[in-house]
């Protein structure tokens, strides 16, 4: 590398979007991380701006492997199982809490047996598939301690990360592609809650959450 700056250092994602290159200026340099993807108007920007990409390779090592629970209803089966097999792609180990078949089923009780083992500890992050991603998630966000968020974008499960520290994702197999998903995932797992700003708000939350346990 030679001695012009990096303007800036995106290397803690690996999905890089619109937003993380569009403040730049024409020749600027970014660090992103080795195996990071550009979405397509990230990479046209990239393109014109003539942007140079300094990929970071990680220490061997550096990457600790999470523990992620994964569960969905019957319109979610097919999905979560096209999850499963990526997650392991990534580098992380899954429990799955089911259902495992496509017989009818109520996704409450599986959105409640995911939330149950993140807030248990039994699992780092949980991840739940069903129609929309909004039942479960409703259901997720009444056990004590659990953050979901429904995402459908790489840039919505950026932000629930970054910002509020979701510990629980849900996703629509009626709304997003198994490849929008396999984007969305890899975005989730590789974003942490980064500014102080952020963390005190989740503070909030959890204050407001405090209020009302019994």
């Amino acid at each position: 590398m030679d001695n012009q700056a990096v303007a800036r250092d995106e290397s803690s994602k690996t999905v890089i979007t619109e937003d993380d290159v569009r403040g730049l200026e024409s020749g600027a340099r970014l660090r992103i991380a080795e195996d990071a993807r550009l979405t397509p108007l990230a990479a046209d920007i990239v393109r014109e701006r003539r942007i140079e990409l300094v990929r970071r390779t990680p220490r061997r090592g550096s990457r600790k492997q999470k523990i992620i629970a994964i569960g969905a209803d019957h319109g979610g089966f097919k999905m979560k199982e096209e999850l499963k097999s990526f997650i392991g792609e990534l580098g992380h180990q899954s429990r799955d809490f089911g259902t495992h078949s496509i017989d009818a089923v109520d996704y409450p009780d599986f959105a409640h047996a995911v939330a149950r083992a993140v807030a248990d500890r039994e699992a780092d992050l949980g991840i739940i598939v069903d129609g929309a991603g909004v039942g479960s998630a409703m259901t997720a966000n009444k056990v004590p301690g659990i953050r979901a968020a429904a995402c459908y974008s790489v840039k919505v499960a950026q932000n629930s990360r970054e910002h509020n520290d979701a510990n629980v994702l849900t996703l629509g197999s009626g709304t997003i592609t198994n490849a929008e998903m396999r984007d969305i995932v890899r975005a989730w797992l590789s974003t942490e809650l980064s500014e102080e700003r952020h963390r005190k708000r989740v503070a909030k939350i959890e204050a407001v959450e405090r209020q009302y346990r019994s």
